[in-house]
C-alpha cells in the first residue's frame, strides 16, 4: 500500500467517525474543499499601482467583510502569492466593488489569468483609484491597517464614500463555482 493510500484511508476514517482532521500540508486540498462549502459574495478590489508609470490594478476577492459601522470599516485579504499583492499592500487607497449575479465575466477579468482593465470602462476617483460603475455596491476606502494573516495580508479599510447600486442579486462563490442566491419561495 502506498503512503498516499494510507493518508486517504485515514482521512476517510476521520470523516466517517466525525473526528475530522488537523490542518497540515498533507491535507491542504481537503481543507480548501471544506472551506469552499461556505458561500461568499464576490468582489473586485481596485487600486492604482504606484510604480514608475501608475496603472490600475484589480483583484477578484471573496474574503470581504464588514467590520464596523462607526467608524465605517471593512476588511479583505490579499494572497501573498498573488503578483498583485505588493501593489495592494503598498497603496493607501482602494475600492471594493460588490458584483451582481450577472457579472461573472467581470470577476474572471481580475483572476490570475484575467485581462484586468484591458478594454474595460472605468474612471478614477480623486485619489486615483479606478472605479467600476454598475455594480451592486462600491466602497471607496483608505487603508486603516494591515495585519499578517499567514499566507494572506488582512487589509482593513476606512470607508470614505460608498454607493449602493440598483438590484439585490449578488454573485456568489461556493464549492469552486460561481452562482446566485435563490430566495426561499415558501413564505
Amino acid at each position: 500500500m502506498r503512503e498516499s493510500d494510507d493518508i486517504e484511508a485515514a482521512m476517510n476514517h476521520a470523516e466517517s467517525d466525525g473526528r475530522g482532521h488537523q490542518p497540515d500540508p498533507a491535507n491542504t486540498r481537503l481543507l480548501r474543499d471544506a472551506l469552499a462549502q461556505f458561500a461568499t459574495g464576490v468582489t473586485v478590489v481596485t487600486a492604482c499601482a504606484h510604480d514608475d508609470a501608475p496603472e490600475p490594478v484589480g483583484m477578484t476577492v471573496n474574503s470581504f467583510a464588514s467590520v464596523s459601522l462607526d467608524p465605517a470599516l471593512i476588511l479583505w485579504s490579499a494572497a501573498r502569492s498573488s503578483f498583485r499583492h505588493a501593489h495592494f499592500t503598498a497603496t493607501d487607497a482602494f475600492a471594493v466593488h460588490v458584483l451582481r449575479y450577472d457579472q461573472e465575466a467581470l470577476a474572471k477579468r481580475f483572476t490570475k489569468r484575467g485581462e484586468g482593465f484591458e478594454g474595460l470602462s472605468y474612471r478614477l476617483n480623486a485619489a486615483g483609484v479606478p472605479l467600476i460603475d454598475d455594480t451592486l455596491a462600491r466602497f471607496e476606502c483608505v487603508t486603516e491597517a494591515r495585519h499578517d494573516g499567514g499566507d494572506h495580508t488582512i487589509i482593513i479599510g476606512r470607508v470614505t464614500r460608498f454607493v449602493k447600486g440598483a438590484g439585490t442579486d449578488p454573485l456568489l462563490f461556493a464549492g469552486g463555482q460561481f452562482g446566485r442566491f435563490l430566495p426561499d419561495q415558501r413564505s
